[in-house]
């Protein structure tokens, strides 16, 4: 039974943990406490991959007094060497008499060997305190250990009726500032961004970071990822004049046009990573494939823009773990162009259900997140 203590230092924990949001990536975002005696003694969170973990600078801050003390820690202390030591051994050596931490850690190399590594040392630890505010902060770290793939959060902007753009793909800007610098936000909390190939041509993006105010210390570059199944990326797009990765998934090229592909492949060489995939059977880029290939290469979140046409081929294979939905409070008509492109229905009853995880206003915009309701 967690006193109502308990619950609070949790609680700071969590805050501190959420410091490192838009930049712990790849690594999950963990904070910790260090209290003894009803007073809180030490605070520390994880900023940055290849710096110390949590636990290390709680500790660091309280000093001598961790002897004897409790740990509060968002996620399951690690027990192996990575890049940092392990923190049971931080823990171990301070004199931590209890551990309290809110999740288990799915990765393999910890998985509840942290926690017994700590038992099997006389030390009392429990878990379970606050899991659920725990697993939010961290859902595509724990869907990748699980799954082998990013958390997947689609974000389309739309008029009251439903309209991403003008007939003539006009959208600039259907939302105002406030809303575009949330998306600045949720870029900057995702390892990648994904588009496609329709998006770079009609709206040469960079698809960068640009925050107002950004976050203390460096993040690791955004990975850029393009769906273009026949290389048509201009090796000038705009993509290229901002610092970290491109990579381009494609197909290989039809009978025909070898040449042409390898002509552009050429110019594109050195501007961007280059990944081939099999086709999947309509022809296209397998999308659940690349997203397994993403997950290989550490990717927790993934953030994607893009038109109807890509937003409705992950909806409509069921790959979209939450949309980040936003509403102007604007009219374009029916001949503006639609949200996602869905294969059409027999009956209402077969349309995908979404549950509201929150809704709010930004600025004069709302927006929307949704989960997919598998009812």
């Amino acid at each position: 039974m967690f006193s109502d203590f308990d619950h609070s230092a949790m609680s700071r924990a969590l805050e501190l943990a959420a410091r490192g949001l838009e930049t712990a990536h790849p690594n999950p975002r963990v904070g910790c406490v260090i209290a003894r005696g009803g007073q809180i003694i030490g605070e520390g969170w994880h900023a940055r991959t290849g710096e110390p973990h949590a636990e290390v600078h709680a500790l660091r801050a309280a000093g001598d007094a961790a002897a004897g003390a409790t740990a509060y820690v968002t996620l399951e202390p690690c027990s192996h060497h990575g890049r940092t030591p392990p923190c049971v051994d931080a823990l171990l050596r301070a004199g931590i008499a209890r551990v309290v931490f809110a999740l288990d850690d799915p990765n393999p190399r910890v998985n509840g060997r942290g926690a017994q590594v700590l038992r099997e040392h006389g030390l009392r630890v429990e878990s379970g305190l606050l899991a659920e505010a725990a697993a939010d902060l961290n859902i595509g770290f724990l869907q990748r250990m699980r799954t082998g793939r990013p958390w997947v959060r689609v974000k389309l902007a739309m008029s009251l009726d439903g309209r991403t753009a003008l007939a003539n793909g006009e959208s600039h800007w259907i939302t105002e500032s406030a809303a575009r610098q949330d998306v600045q936000h949720w870029r900057a909390r995702s390892g990648a961004v994904l588009t496609g190939i329709g998006t770079v041509l009609a709206d040469d993006p960079r698809l960068d970071v640009r925050l107002e105010e950004p976050p203390q210390g460096a993040r690791p570059p955004l990975l850029r990822v393009v769906l273009d199944s026949r290389l048509r990326t201009p090796p000038q797009a705009r993509l290229f004049s901002v610092s970290g990765e491109v990579l381009l998934a494609t197909l290989a090229p039809p009978a025909g046009e070898q040449a042409d592909y390898a002509h552009r492949r050429a110019a594109l060489e050195g501007r961007a990573t280059l990944v081939t995939l099999q086709p999947d059977a309509q022809g296209q880029v397998p999308l659940a494939e690349l997203l397994a290939l993403l997950g290989r290469r550490d990717i927790n979140e993934l953030w994607v823009e893009a038109g109807p046409r890509l937003a409705g081929a992950l909806l409509g294979a069921q790959l979209v773990d939450e949309l980040i939905l936003y509403v102007a409070p604007r009219l374009i008509g029916p001949q503006g162009r639609p949200l996602a492109e869905l294969p059409g229905l027999a009956q209402l009853e077969d349309s995908p259900w979404f549950a509201i995880m929150d809704s709010r206003q930004i600025g004069a915009d709302l927006r929307l997140r949704l989960r997919p309701d598998r009812r």
